[in-house]
């Protein structure tokens, strides 16, 4: 059924579930993991011209800090990039180009902890990405997971 899982991540606490969930689903499927970090393109052109290369380069170590969040997390081995430009679109277009069954990721990230729903960047890509998308929330501190007796959920 999935043979390749793409995971979109930012670093931020609330896509640690989704990177859990996408994993289990890697072993259960043995699908091929490539992980993406967008280097949001917006944020560096945003930034003063003399600070855009000093923005660049810390953006690109926060995506290789967090690829390497997941990569320790997998028991497999992973495909890893980060890439600049606009995140839903790059995503997008990173799952066509990898031949994606399934892009996974958090409904909140860096910047949408003020979004009352779902994050932009991931509203963004379930409406435009050519594959079918998950998104995981994060659970808050009051619950448990496996829905509300505790007891895991079965699909």
């Amino acid at each position: 059924m999935f043979d390749t899982i793409v995971i979109a991540t930012d670093g931020s606490e609330s896509v640690r579930r989704a990177i859990d969930v996408s994993l289990d689903l890697a072993d259960r499927f043995d699908a091929a993991v490539h992980v993406l970090y967008v280097v949001d393109a917006s944020e560096v052109e945003s930034s003063p011209d003399r600070l855009r290369d000093e923005m660049r380069d810390a953006l690109s170590d926060r995506g290789e800090q967090a690829l390497s969040e997941v990569r320790e997390a997998a028991d497999r081995d992973v495909t890893t990039a980060v890439v600049e430009g606009r995140p839903a679109g790059v995503i997008g277009d990173y799952a066509r180009d990898h031949d994606a069954d399934m892009v996974a990721m958090g409904t909140r990230g860096r910047h949408g902890e003020n979004r009352f729903l779902i994050g932009s960047v991931a509203e963004r890509v379930v409406r435009t990405c050519p594959v079918p998308v998950l998104t995981v929330r994060q659970l808050a501190d009051d619950e448990e997971e496996g829905g509300p007796t505790g007891t895991p959920e079965t699909a």
